[in-house]
């Protein structure tokens, strides 16, 4: 039985195995929006901390709240900083997303933060979630990091060096982020421009042959399905307020009478 509601490291172990999971993003500042989230079903959830709503105080009750479901929380920070990754890990965070970085010796930084000493450099307390409070010292004493490192590719720079960063250790996820990504690429929302899929490929190709896994986040089930199939295997649909707003305008738009001029 349990004594935690933590990931320990089994999401990171199914990536690695190559299972295909499916979450999404939560960026409503709200635990019972990640709880929900976690209830319906999802393998993991995404609380966004670079542009959802709230800051590292939602971390506390929403990691708890997916764990109840048993279900693990990635934490997409702000910036790579040894602080802004370890905060987020001692609060129970089974894996962090690192946006916006360039160049494989940045990557190579902010993977350093994800494992204690001497395999990396966060710091080490035991009066918190990751530790069970002081209980657990088992997180400590591992050989191997438990932690996901998930990267974004999201801009032409990191599309260069998509090689570069798929051969690091600590390197578990290349993530697409697709708005950001075709913008780069000067075609903007245009998801299905060859320019764009082959950009797609090119992720695919490096983490296939550096034995990780691609990542993308999609903006509905059938966008996803069709990234399952192309080989992506962690997979975000869309976000807790995009979902729900898609929801309500369909759901408002069947139920109104026809308005009549």
């Amino acid at each position: 039985m349990s004594n935690t509601p933590l990931d320990k490291g089994t999401l990171r172990q199914r990536l690695a195995a190559g299972e295909t999971t499916v979450g999404t993003f939560v960026g409503m500042a709200s635990s019972t929006a990640a709880e929900v989230c976690a209830a319906a079903g999802a393998d993991w959830i995404l609380i966004d901390l670079e542009h959802g709503s709230g800051s590292e105080d939602v971390l506390r009750d929403g990691i708890l709240a997916a764990g109840s479901y048993g279900v693990p929380t990635v934490v997409r920070i702000e910036s790579g900083e040894r602080i802004r990754i370890g905060r987020a890990l001692d609060q129970g965070a089974a894996g962090i997303m690192v946006p916006r970085l360039d160049k494989p010796d940045q990557v190579a930084d902010a993977v350093t933060h994800l494992a204690y000493p001497p395999h990396g450099d966060r710091g080490v307390a035991t009066y918190n979630r990751s530790c069970r409070w002081g209980m657990d010292r088992s997180p400590l004493l591992t050989d191997e990091q438990s932690a996901l490192g998930v990267i974004q590719i999201e801009t032409l720079a990191a599309l260069d060096s998509v090689d570069e960063i798929a051969a690091q250790d600590g390197v578990d996820v290349l993530f697409v982020g697709p708005l950001d990504l075709s913008f780069a690429l000067g075609v903007p929302l245009q998801f299905d421009s060859p320019v764009f899929t082959a950009a797609l490929g090119r992720v695919l190709e490096a983490a296939h042959q550096h034995g990780k896994t691609a990542g993308i986040l999609a903006a509905n089930a059938p966008l996803a399905a069709g990234y399952v199939e192309l080989g992506f295997r962690f997979v975000a649909i869309g976000s807790d307020s995009t979902m729900l707003a898609a929801a309500l305008t369909e759901a408002f738009a069947t139920a109104r009478p026809e308005q009549t001029a």
